[in-house]
């Protein structure tokens, strides 16, 4: 391994280390290790038309930079040596990363997405880009056939989350992808669930990845971020031009504290899918609870296909209780999770879907079942978490 390194030059280091340097490293001016925060909305230049690389912070800084190289590197599959490197851009939230990607479409485009997916995805496309022309239809993309039915001479993107929030279903990537070439379609994965720690889709024949920083990557529940990963350049540019020219990019600060939770990204997944599984594994034992969905599990029905894919299973778990009031219940009587939005942070929390972050597919065709109760699944003591389940499941 080469003693000095360009700052995005770590294709050959193993993730964790990718995590740590990738785009970090020692600020040339002043020798500081951590990333700098660049507070500043504009760039002095040297000349008309000369500067350092920056000149207004919407088109760019040094510490978003760092960020989006950094993202980058996670997503490179470290097999494919000579093969193109990913770039990143990085956004203001990760609905603003699924605009950028759906915003290279055009009116009369057609996408087939999962019937399962983040309601936010889902209202995006059916309030904000099916009104100005774009057509979709959600499908069960665990079916092959199914799949290839709903394509048109219009599809132009095969929008893919695995696991999906909040079902934790799991599809089969590079099945999907082998599909979507043989009719030229985009294949956009939501990575969110997963991380690039647990699974990476470039390298499963994806096109494009989008991640909500505000999860798992983040890590902390204190920044808003999304970001868009792909290795084909006019794509990273397309979206990058997007970015500058509709401006909804992250502040430097936002960008730092990203990056400060990438750092511990590989150690945060290992402990999370540990806590989940003991968390799931009690949940099967609770007289209260239904069916359990964790893709760790051996009758997940995604279970094979997760094992083939991934690098563990994630620190989501979703539970189907009696019926709507139950798990309601269940949700406000959970002390050591918070009932709160959100998730992939430090502290474990759960919410009832069908009211809160799907509200808005009550009416769809993807509603979310209303007794389902969704885990996020933290990095308190899992004895503790495992007591709580109980007590909250039981109504002691």
């Amino acid at each position: 391994m080469c003693a000095e390194r360009d700052s995005g030059d770590w294709r050959d280091a193993g993730l964790a280390t990718r995590a740590i340097h990738a785009g970090q490293g020692p600020d040339p001016a002043t020798g500081a290790v951590m990333t700098p925060v660049y507070q500043t909305s504009t760039f002095a230049q040297h000349g008309v038309g000369g500067h350092a690389g920056w000149d207004y912070a919407r088109a760019g800084n040094p510490t978003r930079d760092a960020l989006e190289l950094a993202l980058a590197s996670l997503e490179q599959d470290p097999a494919d040596q000579g093969g193109a490197s990913p770039r990143g851009v990085a956004f203001s939230s990760g609905l603003a990363a699924c605009d950028a990607v759906l915003r290279q479409l055009r009116p009369g485009d057609h996408v087939v997405m999962a019937d399962d997916v983040y309601g936010g995805t889902y209202r995006q496309m059916a309030r904000v880009h099916q009104p100005w022309g774009l057509a979709f239809d959600a499908v069960d993309l665990g079916d092959l056939d199914a799949v290839a039915a709903a394509i048109r001479p219009t599809t132009r993107m095969l929008w893919v989350e695995t696991p999906t929030n909040p079902l934790l279903t799991v599809f089969d990537i590079a099945a999907l992808a082998e599909l979507a070439a043989e009719h030229g379609l985009t294949v956009v994965v939501d990575n969110t669930f997963a991380t690039p720690v647990l699974q990476q889709p470039l390298a499963l024949g994806a096109d494009v990845v989008v991640h909500s920083t505000t999860k798992y990557l983040g890590g902390h529940s204190d920044v808003v971020g999304g970001a868009v990963v792909t290795a084909n350049d006019a794509l990273a540019e397309a979206y990058r031009f997007h970015a500058t020219a509709v401006g909804a990019v992250p502040g430097p600060w936002d960008a730092f504290l990203v990056l400060r939770g990438i750092k511990t990204l590989p150690l945060r997944l290992r402990a999370h899918g540990a806590a989940a599984e003991r968390v799931a594994t009690a949940a099967g034992e609770l007289a209260g609870v239904r069916e359990v969905l964790w893709p760790g599990l051996a009758d997940h029905p995604g279970h094979a296909v997760a094992a083939r894919q991934m690098h563990g299973y994630g620190g989501m778990v979703s539970l189907r209780l009696a019926d709507a009031e139950t798990a309601k219940r269940a949700c406000a009587r959970f002390a050591v999770f918070t009932l709160a939005e959100s998730l992939g942070g430090v502290e474990s929390l759960v919410e009832h879907p069908a009211a809160m972050t799907h509200a808005s597919t009550g009416d769809s065709p993807i509603a979310v079942p209303e007794d389902l109760v969704r885990l996020s699944v933290g990095l308190e003591d899992p004895d503790d978490l495992i007591a709580d389940l109980r007590q909250a499941v039981a109504g002691d």
